[in-house]
This record gives C-alpha cells, sequence and structure tokens, in this order.
C-alpha cells in the first residue's frame, strides 16, 4: 500500500485546486479520476464550456443570415464538431497541467474506500491500494433520469452529455424538465433553428423568482417561439419512427408531442454510490449528498468534501470556493461557506442573472425592503446592440441600505451581477452604485439607474 499525505478524489475545479496548491507546499497527493475523458471535471467537458459555446454560436445563426432548416442544420453540425475539438484540446491541457509534479501522483480509476484512510483505485489494467490520513472528495454528479416508461428504451432521448455530442440538428425538440440546464438548451437549439417544446411537472415556470421577473423571461421565451407548459406528468416517451413519441397529461388532459430528439433535463445526483462512503463512516443527507459542515468537513475525521457531492450550488465555482475553504481550514484558518452570495446566470437570449434575495424571499425573512423595476428600453447601450428586451430589478433593506439581492435579466448580464455581488460581499449601501462612475456605453451604467429608483 502507497502513502501519501493526501488524496484527492475527482478530477474538477475544486479538486484541481487542492491537488496543485497542496503539491505546491510539497505535500505527496494522490489525485484520482474516474474517466480520461473527465479530468477537469463537468464543466469544461460537458457543461459550462461546451454549452455556452454553442450558445454563442447560435447567436451567431442569426449574424450570419441563415434562413432554410438546411442551412442551420449544417452550421449546427459543424458547432457540434468544434466543440468535439475543443474539449479535445481542453483535456489535453489539463492532462498535461501536472505534468513533471514530482509531488502528484494521477490515476485513472474508480476509488472506493477500505476504510476511513484507506483507497482502493480500480483502473483499466491496474488495481492499486494507496493511503493518507486526508482524503478530500469531489467527485461530483450526474443527470437524474426518472422512471418513465420507454425513456431509457428510447434511442432519441439524451441527457445533456450526450447531447452536447449530436451532430444531427433536430428539427423539434422535447425537454423534459424546466431547470436552468434545459431552459438553456431550449434556448440556443430554438436559435439554431429547432422547433422546442417544454415540459416542466411544477405549475409555473422560474419558481424562484419574483412573479414580475417570471412572467418576463417567459413572455420572451413564448415570442421567440419556445412552447414552455407547465403542470405536466409525462407519461411515457417511446421510439416512433426514426423519432419518437412523448405522451403526457396536463390540466386532466392527455395530450401527445412527436419530436426527433427528447433531452432529459430533470436535475443532477451526487455521484456517491461507487465510492463505498459506509467503509469510512461517512455520513449522507436525506437528499443523497456526503454531510459536510461549514469548513466542509464530514462526518468522519481527516475527510473533506466539495462542490455537488457534498451539496453545495451546482456551480463550477462553487466547487472551487469549498476548495478554498479547505485550503484555509488545512492551513489552520477560520473560513466558512456560511452567509455566501452565490451569483448565476441562466444563458438564455438574454440572460438571466441572479444574487441573493427575491423580493418574495426577503418578505419571508422578515426584511423592511425598498425595491427598483426598470426596464432595458431606456438604456444606451440597448440602442448600441439593438436589443431591448429585458428588464433589472433589486431588492434593498429599508433600514440599512444594504443591498438584499437583485435580478438581471438583460445583455451582459453575466458580467454586470458579479458587480452586484461584489457591492454585497463589501457590505456596501446601494448607493455606491447609484453613483459610482462606469464607463459609457455598457450595459454596467444600468446599475446607476437601478439604484437610483430605489424607492
Amino acid at each position: 500500500m502507497e502513502r501519501f499525505d493526501v488524496i484527492v478524489i475527482g478530477f474538477g475545479n475544486g479538486g484541481k485546486f487542492l491537488a496543485g496548491s497542496l503539491a505546491a507546499q510539497g505535500q505527496r497527493v494522490a489525485f484520482v479520476e474516474k474517466s480520461d475523458m473527465m479530468y477537469g471535471g463537468t464543466c469544461p467537458n460537458v457543461g459550462c464550456v461546451p454549452t455556452k459555446f454553442l450558445v454563442n454560436r447560435a447567436e451567431m445563426v442569426r449574424i450570419k443570415g441563415f434562413t432554410s432548416f438546411e442551412e442551420k442544420a449544417a452550421f449546427y453540425g459543424q458547432s457540434i464538431r468544434d466543440k468535439k475539438e475543443l474539449r479535445k484540446r481542453i483535456l489535453s491541457k489539463l492532462f498535461n497541467i501536472f505534468g513533471g509534479n514530482p509531488n502528484i501522483t494521477l490515476y485513472t480509476g474508480t476509488a472506493k474506500f477500505v476504510s476511513p484512510k484507506e483507497i482502493e483505485v480500480s483502473g483499466k489494467d491496474f488495481t492499486a491500494a494507496i493511503t493518507a490520513d486526508k482524503i478530500i472528495i469531489d467527485t461530483g454528479s450526474a443527470p437524474f433520469v426518472p422512471s418513465i416508461e420507454g425513456l431509457k428504451e428510447c434511442r432519441c432521448a439524451y441527457v445533456s452529455e450526450g447531447m452536447l455530442d449530436l451532430e444531427r440538428l433536430p428539427k423539434r425538440l422535447v425537454v423534459i424538465g424546466g431547470g436552468n440546464i434545459g431552459l438553456e438548451f431550449a434556448s440556443f437549439y430554438r436559435q439554431f433553428g429547432s422547433e422546442v417544446t417544454v415540459l416542466q411537472d411544477l405549475p409555473a415556470f422560474f419558481p424562484n423568482e419574483d412573479d414580475d421577473v417570471a412572467a418576463v423571461v417567459k413572455e420572451t421565451m413564448e415570442a421567440q417561439g419556445i412552447e414552455l407548459i407547465a403542470g405536466v406528468n409525462v407519461l411515457s416517451v417511446k421510439d416512433e419512427g426514426e423519432g419518437a413519441a412523448v405522451k403526457y397529461i396536463v390540466g386532466g388532459d392527455e395530450k401527445e408531442v412527436k419530436c426527433d430528439a427528447v433531452l432529459v433535463s430533470t436535475g443532477r445526483v451526487p455521484n456517491t454510490r461507487e465510492l463505498n462512503l459506509g467503509a469510512a463512516g461517512v455520513e449522507t443527507t436525506s437528499r443523497g449528498t456526503i454531510a459536510v459542515d461549514e469548513r466542509m468537513r464530514t462526518t468522519v475525521s481527516g475527510i473533506w468534501a466539495i462542490g455537488d457531492v457534498a451539496g453545495s450550488p451546482q456551480f463550477t465555482y462553487i466547487s472551487l470556493d469549498d476548495a478554498r475553504i479547505v485550503m484555509n481550514d488545512l492551513n489552520g484558518g477560520g473560513r466558512t461557506s456560511a452567509g455566501r452570495n452565490v451569483p448565476y446566470s441562466v444563458f438564455l437570449t438574454p440572460p438571466l442573472s441572479r444574487v441573493g434575495l427575491t423580493e418574495k424571499a426577503a418578505l419571508a425573512e422578515g426584511y423592511k425592503i425598498k425595491t427598483a423595476v426598470i426596464p432595458v428600453t431606456g438604456l444606451p447601450r440597448s440602442h448600441v446592440l439593438g436589443k431591448y428586451t429585458g428588464m433589472l430589478k433589486a431588492v434593498v433593506d429599508a433600514d440599512s441600505g444594504l443591498i438584499l439581492g437583485a435580478a438581471l435579466y438583460c445583455e451582459e448580464s453575466h458580467e454586470m451581477i458579479n458587480i452586484v455581488a461584489l457591492a454585497m460581499n463589501a457590505k456596501l449601501p446601494y448607493t455606491v452604485l447609484r453613483d459610482m462612475i462606469i464607463t459609457h456605453p455598457v450595459m454596467s451604467e444600468a446599475l446607476n439607474d437601478l439604484f437610483a429608483a430605489v424607492k
């Protein structure tokens, strides 16, 4: 059995940071990743990077002036092939990132606990037994596939990873699930030229947003030609010819939609099944994630968990921040995950970005609030871009003047939201953004207008 100072299980963003940082301190690190196609984790391979690459390509359809489905389909097919080449370059870079580092040993295989300090790694042609006093789990999550009649057997049904390799543009796409991933796919496939129907089981879309924000986003997506159907119970998904037929019930009526492809986007589940956590005594939560405290410590001393598998918000930058917390803990610091303001963006057209509390959440928590809502139409940058869709909303604590949250539905909101998050983290009053000098003409100057409208 080979001894290391630290074992890191999972080559995600956080795992990569920890392996590199600990090795730089002179510690011997065993770095375990199940698949040689997943170096770097979900984000660069089958998540953030490839999907946003396709979001960008989809926006080029209009710029290039493609009108026929055949033109769009050809451009889509080339975009998928270009995406595959991009992934190869990223994988090569990530594989070599630790090359030559004598303090890191990379194992490509499945990790399984034998005891709280011992791991067995099973690869294609090897089995290794390794041990360390410190073990960090960063195994991420995987798409959840619900038990729907015929779904697992359907040739035209895909989870997000499979959809990203589909070189044939579906004329009609059905998306099962109305979460962030499903709606992003719905948005860029519509721009590529597919007819898109989204079936959601919840009674309303964007349930975590305030009603006014949700209404504008839904209205915009429907105006773009995306059919959004809420309150759906999907009965079956079955092959029919070269496509599929999806049967569902909505409002008590049974209906059917035929399509060329089905995207199943019904959430993600933590990758814990193969870890054999029981052998280590590591406990899990009712949701199946690894139970951790604010320092990402599990129920077993010397074992930490980060990212999706630990129940953190499912963003690659949160995996990284979790890793910073672990690094701080290992170095004797007191940093925790408590009170984090987590900005995020749903890359629709335009993107919807949020940080902090909605109006309804702030009221539910007992805050006395002030709000501001402005349309995008009056912003100089909107005239420059020729894009007038969207709205901006802010929620402010009436007593302290601190920003409680914001929702930005406009072009470039994915950049703007980080400014709001910075102000919140620094506990700056909203008047700082109201009076801040911002370059012109850019979308960020809309923050001047938004916070000037607080009342």
